[in-house]
C-alpha cells in the first residue's frame, strides 16, 4: 500500500508551540490560568470579533454547554443539517432535545428554505453547520425568528460581507483538533457577544462553581488546560497567513480542476470567503467514489468522503426516539454518495495541486472505465 504523503490535513507546530509549553510546564499553573484567560481575549478579538470567547476542552463541549446555557431541555427541538459530524446532533440528544433534520443547499449547509418548512411550535434553536469552511447562509435563518447558533468548528476566519463567522448567531462553537484549521490538540471555544450566556457557559465548564464550593448549576469538567491555551495562542497569531494560504490553494484548485468531466466544484457565494477547511469536489452520481478514492491513494493523496452517509440514516440516530427525519433529505443524500474532500492545507503547494488535480483526473477517468 502506498503511503500518503499528501494528508487531508496537516498541523502546523513547531518551536513556537514548544516554547509556550515549556513556559506553561515552568509557571507550575497548568489548568484554567492565566493562559486560558489571555487565549480567551484574542479568541474573541481575533477569532470571531465578539465581546466574549470561553475557552472549553473540545468542541464537543462547546456545543453541549451552548445548549445547557441557552436553557434547552427535555420537550425543546433544534433544527439542524443531518449531513455532518456527529458531534453536532450528539451534544442536543445529550440534553434530551428532540432533532429535526432539514436538507441541505448546492453549498452543504443547512438550506433555509427546508429550514423553514422544518420549524415546529418547540424549535429553540436553529444549528447550521459551517460545512468544509464555507459559511451557512445564517442571515436568511436568522430571518426565520429562532435563534441560531454556529457549529463553526471547520470555519476559522471565514467571513460574509466582512463579517467573521462565530459573531453572526446567538453564540458559535468551534473546534481546536488537531485535523483543524488552528489546533490545541484537543480544545474549543464558544464565542458570543451576550456576557450573560458567556457567564453561563464559564459555571458550566466548572462543575457549575460561580467560585469555590459555590455551586449554582450542574455542570462539568471543561475546562481548558493551559498547556493547550498557550498552544493556542501561538497557534492564532499564525492562523490569518494559514487562512490565506488555503484561500489560494483553493483558488488555484478551481483553476486547474475547471472542466474535469465528472466532477462539480465548489462555488462560494459573492461576499462570502470560505476558511478552506477541506477542497470537496462532487462526483457524478454514476462514478463510483470508492475506486476514485482508491486510486488516488495509489498516488498517494490522502482524500476523504467528508461525510459517507447522512446522520439520519446511521447507526443510533436511525429510528431514535428524539430524531426526526421525516423531511425530505434528497440532495443531503446526494452528496453523501459523492463528495470527495481534497488537502488544501499550509503545506499543500501549487505543484502539490497540480499533482491532485492530474491525479484526480486519471481516477475519474479510470473510474468511469471500470463502470462501462
Amino acid at each position: 500500500m502506498v503511503r500518503p504523503d499528501l494528508r487531508i490535513a496537516q498541523p502546523v507546530l513547531g518551536d513556537e508551540e514548544r516554547a509556550a509549553v515549556d513556559r506553561v510546564l515552568a509557571s507550575g499553573q497548568l489548568a484554567q490560568g492565566p493562559e486560558v484567560e489571555a487565549f480567551e481575549g484574542e479568541l474573541a478579538r481575533g477569532l470571531a470579533g465578539t465581546r466574549e470567547a470561553v475557552a472549553v476542552s473540545s468542541g464537543s463541549a462547546a456545543l453541549d454547554l451552548s445548549i445547557l446555557a441557552l436553557g434547552l431541555g427535555k420537550g425543546d427541538e433544534i433544527v439542524t443539517t443531518p449531513f455532518t459530524f456527529a458531534a453536532t446532533v450528539n451534544a442536543a440528544l445529550r440534553a434530551r432535545v428532540r432533532v429535526r433534520f432539514a436538507d441541505v443547499g448546492d453549498d452543504y449547509n443547512l438550506d433555509p428554505e427546508a429550514a423553514a418548512a422544518a420549524v415546529t411550535e418547540r424549535t429553540a434553536l436553529l444549528v447550521p453547520v459551517h460545512l468544509y469552511g464555507l459559511p451557512a447562509n445564517v442571515s436568511a435563518l436568522t430571518a426565520l425568528r429562532v435563534p441560531v447558533l454556529e457549529d463553526a468548528a471547520q470555519a476559522h476566519l471565514a467571513t460574509v460581507d466582512g463579517r467573521k463567522v462565530g459573531g453572526l448567531g446567538v453564540a458559535a462553537c468551534f473546534s481546536f483538533y488537531a485535523s483543524k484549521n488552528m489546533t490545541t490538540g484537543e480544545g474549543g471555544a464558544v464565542t458570543t457577544d451576550d456576557i450573560d450566556l458567556a457567564s453561563r457557559v464559564r459555571i458550566l465548564r466548572n462543575q457549575g462553581m460561580r467560585g469555590a464550593y459555590d455551586y449554582s448549576r450542574i455542570g462539568a469538567n471543561a475546562r481548558m488546560t493551559d498547556i493547550a491555551a498557550a498552544i493556542g495562542r501561538v497557534q492564532l497569531r499564525h492562523l490569518p497567513e494559514w487562512i490565506a494560504a488555503r484561500r489560494r490553494t483553493a483558488g488555484r484548485y478551481l483553476d486547474v480542476l475547471a472542466g474535469i468531466d465528472g466532477i462539480c466544484l465548489p462555488v462560494p457565494p459573492a461576499g462570502v470567503e470560505p476558511a478552506w477547511h477541506v477542497f470537496t469536489v462532487q462526483l457524478d452520481q454514476d462514478i463510483d467514489r470508492e475506486l476514485v478514492l482508491a486510486a488516488l491513494a495509489g498516488e498517494g493523496v490522502q482524500a476523504r468522503a467528508y461525510y459517507p452517509m447522512v446522520l439520519a440514516d446511521a447507526g443510533p440516530y436511525r429510528d431514535h426516539p428524539l430524531v426526526d427525519a421525516t423531511m425530505p433529505l434528497d440532495r443531503a443524500r446526494a452528496a453523501a454518495r459523492s463528495v470527495v474532500s481534497l488537502p488544501v492545507h499550509p503545506g499543500i503547494g501549487a505543484d502539490a495541486v497540480e499533482r491532485v488535480a492530474r491525479a484526480l483526473r486519471r481516477a475519474v477517468s479510470r473510474a468511469r472505465a471500470e463502470r462501462g
